[in-house]
């Protein structure tokens, strides 16, 4: 998973490293390394910063994308791929 958040400053941006990625370890979740922060200084205001948020979001897609591609199912197989229509159920087929 990405971890990204919006708030009103920079100040909270280290909410996503020493909150929200402990607690998505404790949760098994595998999160890719680059985390994405965006404070109201980077929306809109056509400066560097908004440049920069464009680059991380960018770096954690990529990211995202080549952990996906990689990655294969975890855990119990599905119960429900192969399931028996009701009709044959009802019909003890």
């Amino acid at each position: 998973m990405l971890i990204a958040a919006t708030g009103g400053t920079g100040r909270h941006s280290l909410v996503l490293e020493h909150a929200l990625r402990p607690m998505f370890t404790y949760l098994h979740a595998m999160t890719v390394p680059t985390a994405v922060y965006a404070a109201t200084e980077d929306w809109g205001s056509g400066s560097d910063s908004q440049g920069a948020l464009l680059k991380r979001v960018a770096r954690a897609a990529r990211e995202l994308a080549v952990a996906t591609s990689r990655s294969e199912p975890s855990g119990p197989a599905d119960p429900y791929r192969d399931h028996v229509p009701f009709e044959q159920l009802l019909g003890g087929k």
